[in-house]
């Protein structure tokens, strides 16, 4: 289990085409995805994600209109007021979690400050064991991912050995 973020950055890189090799070959095949559920958990319970929280630091979240509402409550702030502090536009138009030059504007040190109330795709990350769609389908996020977040790099490793994937 490698859990060092250098090295999971550096080993994430260096299997950047050989995990996009993976991605394409577990799209094109037919897996009860059971086997990878049961990696994936056995990987999240061995990887506390707020000892690291670099997703935070590197991805951005899309906010829904709930996340939005909830986070809004939870800061006792109006909906207007929580989106013109904490809501910014993302790259592809999409309205997310406004970020810092150290990440997600909820960040400090390793913590959230929002945790009870963040939104659906920060409780769900890093989408192996839940998410929306088939695990197939949220494949293409993976490559990239397994490039920061431990539970994402070790478990394709995992997946690769549970496939008959030719490295």
């Amino acid at each position: 289990m490698i859990t060092d973020l250098i090295q999971i950055r550096r080993l994430g890189e260096k299997n950047r085409d050989e995990n996009s090799r993976f991605r394409a070959y577990i799209k094109s095949h037919n897996f009860v995805e059971r086997q990878f559920r049961h990696a994936a958990q056995d990987i999240h319970d061995q990887i506390d994600c707020r000892e690291c929280a670099e997703c935070c630091r590197v991805g951005e979240v899309e906010l829904s209109d709930r996340d939005i509402e909830k986070l809004a409550h939870f800061m006792s702030l109006s909906i207007k007021d929580f989106k013109a502090q904490y809501v910014m536009e993302g790259e592809d138009g999409d309205r997310i979690l406004r970020r810092t030059e150290a990440g997600c504007v909820f960040l400090q040190g390793n913590e959230c400050l929002v945790y009870e109330a963040r939104p659906a795709n920060c409780e769900r990350f890093p989408h192996v064991l839940r998410g929306a769609g088939s695990l197939q389908s949220r494949m293409w996020e993976m490559v990239d991912r397994a490039t920061y977040c431990p539970i994402v790099y070790n478990w394709m490793e995992a997946v690769k050995g549970l496939t008959k994937f030719k490295r």
